[in-house]
């Protein structure tokens, strides 16, 4: 996927202030540029054309896993996690987003200084963008195990969407679109399946849905745990979090990623075998359209995962 440049006007979150994206710049000698040490955050929003209105998809447990993994560094984030909901909503009122959209809060060791040793200078800032589908995935994706390992929790933890770490994820993937598939999968050092280079996975096997648990280096993710809940719920599918093992992947019935970027994303091939029928398969098809009902609003058992942009009462989040 390529994405678009933000347009410049683009209304953000700096320095505690509501700026263009254009003047909101750092020094070239800030300590995470030059080190990685800034933990950052993705957050989904849908705009529901019959309501007229954009919800933030779980904005609050977003950000809770924001300052906590934020804490990993020791970088503090003043805010609590309602209230940088409640200012991301007010990010997507000045911009008049009438789309989906992608939010991207990035918490930071801000020191303009040469020297790997952090201090307590921190900062943060949040900018929301329009945003489409991140995988054309209506055929199903191509995705290749790859040679690099997933970061251990012993080196930097993978439960943290720490930035140096995600030089791991950009080695992947520039290895499995060279070796011409979609996204990449990662082995764990002992040899289990752990993550692809930007989301969780799941394989469908014995009539089991399967997951690898957080002890093989996987982010713990929101969208991966909505998921389950959406599995157990309203497919009455019985989710086991276990280790999995690489030939797994060529045997099972389907597999597919989740996160909140790719949402649902059917695998229809590991390293060039076709999964199952090599077809998008059908509980990942029957996930996808609960998903996207349930983020979309329209599913009244999942409304508190919500946050309503343009209807901001407390009555209306309630509703």
């Amino acid at each position: 996927m390529k994405t678009e440049a933000p347009n410049p006007n683009t209304i953000v979150w700096f320095n505690e202030k509501f700026i263009p994206l254009g003047e909101a710049n750092v020094n070239i000698l800030t300590h995470a540029l030059n080190y990685g040490t800034g933990v950052f955050e993705g957050i989904r929003g849908y705009f529901e054309e019959k309501q007229q209105d954009l919800f933030l998809v779980r904005p609050v447990e977003h950000y809770q896993r924001w300052k906590r993994n934020a804490g990993i560094l020791r970088i503090g984030i003043p805010k609590s996690a309602t209230d940088l909901a409640a200012l991301t909503a007010e990010l997507c009122r000045r911009n008049g987003f009438r789309s989906h959209v992608y939010v991207r809060p990035l918490a930071y060791k801000c020191s303009a200084r040469i020297g790997v040793a952090p201090d307590e200078n921190d900062a943060y800032a949040i900018v929301v963008v329009p945003f489409g589908d991140y995988f054309d995935s209506t055929k199903g994706l191509r995705a290749g195990v790859v040679s690099w390992r997933r970061v251990e929790d012993t080196a930097i933890p993978s439960r943290a969407k720490i930035c140096g770490a995600y030089v791991n994820s950009v080695l992947a993937t520039d290895e499995a679109r060279h070796n011409g598939h979609d996204e990449a999968i990662f082995l764990t050092e002992e040899g289990h399946v752990s993550d692809s280079a930007t989301c969780n996975l799941f394989i469908f096997r014995n009539g089991k849905l399967v997951t690898p648990p957080g002890t093989d280096n996987i982010l713990e993710g929101i969208t991966r745990a909505s998921v389950i809940d959406l599995a157990r719920n309203e497919m009455r599918l019985e989710v086991v979090e276990r280790s999995i093992s690489r030939s797994e992947l060529y045997v099972s019935d389907e597999v597919f990623f989740t996160g909140t970027a790719v949402e649902i994303a059917p695998i229809v091939a590991v390293d060039h075998r076709p999964v199952g029928t090599g077809e998008v398969g059908p509980v990942a098809t029957k996930l996808r359209s609960l998903y996207v009902e349930a983020t979309r609003g329209r599913l009244l058992n999942y409304r508190q995962w919500l946050w309503p942009v343009y209807r901001t009462t407390a009555a209306d989040k309630a509703a």
